[in-house]
C-alpha cells in the first residue's frame, strides 16, 4: 500500500510515524515503497518486487529496517518487523522485531517494540464533547475480529455500535447498528471522539492492536478479550478483559469507572512514536554493532488458526 494511508492502513501509519520522528531526530530516512508513494520529509524510492532487494538499497544507507518477510540475504545491517500472525512452522529471521511481548513469546523470540501513533495526527481530545456510540474497529469480515459478540454487546446494553471497517450487509438494517465505511484521518478522529468505548472481543492472540491505542487516546476505555497482547495493552483502569459475554455485558454498563483523561495519558506516557522510534534507535544500533537481535531464529510454534478460534463463552 503506497504512502501516506488515505483509511486506515494500520502498518503505512506505523511506518510513516518512525521515518517522521527519526528525521526530527536528525537522522536521514529513504522510503522503499510502492508506486504513488510520496513523503516531504524523507526521500522515497520505487519498491520493485521482481529485482532483488540488495539491488534496491542505496549504498549510502546504513540500516535497513523492513516491514515484511524476505529470504534474501541483505548486504547491510537490517531488522525485519512482522506485525501479523503466522501458522504454525513458519520461521523468521534472526533479527526480527514483534509488537508485543506475547506476539515474540508465540513466536519462540525476544525482540519486540510496541507499536506507537505520532499524536500530531490525532490532535487535541474534546473530553466534554457527547459520546453517542460503541465502537468497531477493524476489518469486520474476519471471524477473529467478532464483530458478532460486538453487536450482541451493544443491544444487551442499549447501545448504538458504530461499525468502522467493513460492508453493510446483512446488518445494515438493524436499527442499533450504524455502518461507517472503512474511514482514515479526520474523519476516523471524530469517530473516536464520539464514542463511549472501544469493543474488542477478538478470537485470536492479537499481536498489538493499533485501534486500542487510538481509542485510549480519545479517552475511550477498551472491553476485550484477555488473548494476545491485551493483557499488556489494556491495564484494569482503562478498561476491561474477559472472554466471558456476560461479564463484558456488565463491564459496558459500568463505563463510568472509567476516567476518560487517565486513558489517553496512558498513551501519552507509553505508545507515542517517540517512544516506539526510542526502542527502535536501540535495535539499529545492536545490529550496527554485528549483534544478532533474538537468541536464535524464531519458530512459530502453532497457535493460530482462521478456523479455530479462541473461545469466548
Amino acid at each position: 500500500m503506497p504512502i501516506p494511508v488515505a483509511d486506515y492502513g494500520g502498518t503505512e501509519r506505523v511506518v510513516w510515524s518512525l521515518g517522521k520522528e527519526l528525521v526530527r531526530l536528525g537522522h536521514q530516512v529513504t522510503f522503499l515503497v510502492p508506486p504513488g508513494s510520496t513523503c516531504p520529509f524523507a526521500k522515497v524510492l520505487v519498491y520493485d518486487p521482481q529485482k532483488p532487494i540488495n539491488e534496491q538499497i542505496p549504498t549510502d544507507i546504513d540500516v535497513v529496517h523492513l516491514f515484511f518477510l524476505t529470504k534474501e540475504k541483505l548486504d547491510k545491517p537490517y531488522l525485519m518487523t512482522q506485525e501479523g500472525n503466522f501458522f504454525e512452522g513458519q520461521a523468521f529471521d534472526v533479527n526480527t522485531v514483534f509488537v508485543s511481548q506475547d506476539h515474540a513469546q508465540r513466536n519462540q523470540a525476544q525482540a519486540f517494540v510496541y507499536n506507537g501513533i505520532d499524536l500530531e495526527e490525532y490532535g487535541e481530545v474534546d473530553f466534554n464533547v457527547q459520546r453517542k456510540y460503541l465502537l468497531f474497529l477493524g476489518y469486520e469480515k474476519l471471524p477473529s475480529k467478532n464483530v458478532a459478540d460486538c453487536l450482541r454487546i451493544s443491544r444487551k446494553t442499549g447501545n448504538v455500535l458504530a461499525v468502522v471497517g467493513g460492508k453493510p450487509k446483512w446488518f445494515k438494517w438493524r436499527p442499533w447498528v450504524e455502518y461507517k465505511g472503512f474511514l482514515g484521518g479526520a474523519a476516523k478522529n471524530k469517530m473516536l471522539q464520539s464514542s463511549k468505548a472501544l469493543l474488542f472481543p477478538v478470537r485470536w492472540h492479537e499481536p498489538f492492536g493499533l485501534a486500542i491505542v487510538e481509542a485510549l487516546y480519545f479517552g475511550c476505555p477498551v472491553i476485550g478479550t484477555p488473548y494476545g497482547s491485551l493483557p499488556e495493552l489494556v491495564r484494569p483502569d482503562v478498561g476491561f478483559l474477559s472472554n466471558k459475554r456476560s461479564e463484558l455485558v456488565e463491564a459496558v454498563r459500568n463505563l463510568d469507572r472509567y476516567d476518560p483523561r487517565a486513558c489517553h495519558e496512558y498513551v501519552r506516557g507509553r505508545f507515542t512514536s517517540k517512544h516506539m522510534t526510542a526502542e527502535y534507535l536501540k535495535l539499529y544500533e545492536k545490529v550496527l554493532d554485528g549483534q544478532p537481535l533474538n537468541l536464535k531464529p524464531p519458530v512459530n510454534g502453532g497457535n493460530f488458526s482462521q478456523k479455530e478460534l479462541l473461545p469466548i463463552y
